[in-house]
């Protein structure tokens, strides 16, 4: 049986489109499609990641709403495990396709409300068409990197996961020997020889079980100490030889006194490199330093910064901040800050410092995009 679809012209735009949303699992894709509002959506699932089933429901749903072959076929999906494989091959079968912030999605603030994939493709397909209408700020888009510009966030990225897993391992040998009540000031080339002549408080060696598992311990540090190395020279080889937009950049950050090699490589190819800033509030926004005022009536007050942004870019900048105050006492941004901050206390200084970070992150982005150097900053010597 086939039963004709039913077209509310009144309620849809007058050149057709179709409008595609995807709630992704790790099993399956749900599908949502339609030709704009008051059309009921038709509801399709595919196994996840097969795109020739996927091909076969678009052709099929034009067929059933009635569309050319020809007609643009718009399509999103929430940010997540997936990744930017997705946006890629949806690109290359001709789609115009976004990536939607999950956190961006508005919701109602009741104390419960129902959640199903049905109910969450729904949201996003009638964002989609407000969205495509001309409303951009419905939600947050996710900016796509090329291949490339991926691929190169992925060595200072293992390189923090290798340090935090370090400083695991660190605080677990410590952890276990106070435990036992024994404090070393450990040596990591000779610690096999301390814990041999370790003495526990009646003279005994460590328990065997418990100095067994301190040496595996060690030998799974001494192992991302030697990964970590090699990822370090790994990035010095590229900052010294490599002549890519990215690396560039952050060899001309590296020329400014209180930015070394690890703050310049984040910068660059986490924030500046392929992101296409365009201005300054778009800096702050992206790392998420930008003020939330909350001002209703007579009430106003700060609720501090929005933190919705990049969280790698965040701390390093708070860091970047407090070196820049040391290295580059006499810079415009340093006299500002000791103006307005430096006389208050412990509280109030940690507050300046995150408006000192917003406008360094600022600075260095004019430096790097426009040659603009931050006004009384020093660069190093050729030495």
């Amino acid at each position: 049986m086939n039963a004709a679809t039913t077209h509310h012209e009144q309620y849809s735009p007058s050149e057709k489109s179709l409008y595609i949303a995807f709630e992704l699992s790790l099993r399956t894709w749900k599908l949502g499609m339609t030709v704009g509002f008051g059309q009921k959506a038709r509801e399709r699932n595919v196994p996840a990641g097969d795109l020739v089933a996927l091909g076969k429901e678009i052709e099929l749903a034009k067929k059933r709403f009635g569309l050319k072959e020809s007609v643009p076929v718009y399509s999103c999906y929430e940010a997540g495990r997936d990744g930017f494989w997705i946006h890629r091959a949806l690109s290359g079968m001709g789609l115009d396709n976004v990536i939607v912030d999950p956190s961006s999605i508005e919701m109602p603030r009741r104390k419960r409300r129902a959640k199903t994939d049905r109910l969450d493709v729904h949201k996003l397909l009638k964002l989609l068409i407000r969205f495509r209408l001309g409303e951009p700020k419905v939600w947050s888009v996710v900016r796509v990197p090329s291949v490339e510009d991926e691929d190169n966030r992925h060595l200072h990225r293992e390189l923090a996961t290798l340090k935090r897993e370090r400083t695991c391992h660190i605080n677990r040998i410590k952890g276990l020997l106070a435990g036992v009540g024994v404090r070393l000031k450990l040596c990591w080339r000779s610690l096999r020889e301390q814990l041999e002549q370790v003495r526990l408080c009646d003279g005994s060696r460590l328990p065997p079980a418990l100095h067994c598992r301190l040496l595996r311990e060690l030998e799974r540090l001494q192992c991302l100490r030697r990964q970590i190395a090699e990822l370090q020279a790994e990035r010095t080889e590229i900052l010294r030889e490599c002549q890519s937009p990215g690396v560039k950049g952050a060899r001309k950050m590296m020329a400014l006194r209180g930015i070394g090699d690890n703050g310049a490589w984040l910068l660059a190819m986490e924030f500046f490199s392929w992101r296409d800033l365009r201005n300054r509030r778009q800096v702050g926004a992206l790392a998420g330093l930008t003020p939330t005022p909350h001002s209703s009536g007579d009430l106003a007050r700060e609720q501090g910064i929005s933190k919705a942004g990049n969280r790698y870019i965040r701390a390093l900048a708070i860091e970047l901040a407090w070196a820049w105050l040391r290295f580059q006492p006499r810079s415009r941004l340093s006299q500002w800050y000791q103006e307005r901050f430096g006389g208050g206390g412990p509280r109030l200084r940690r507050i300046g410092i995150v408006v000192l970070a917003r406008k360094l992150l600022i600075a260095l982005w004019r430096w790097t995009e426009q040659d603009v150097l931050p006004e009384g900053a020093e660069l190093r010597t050729a030495a």
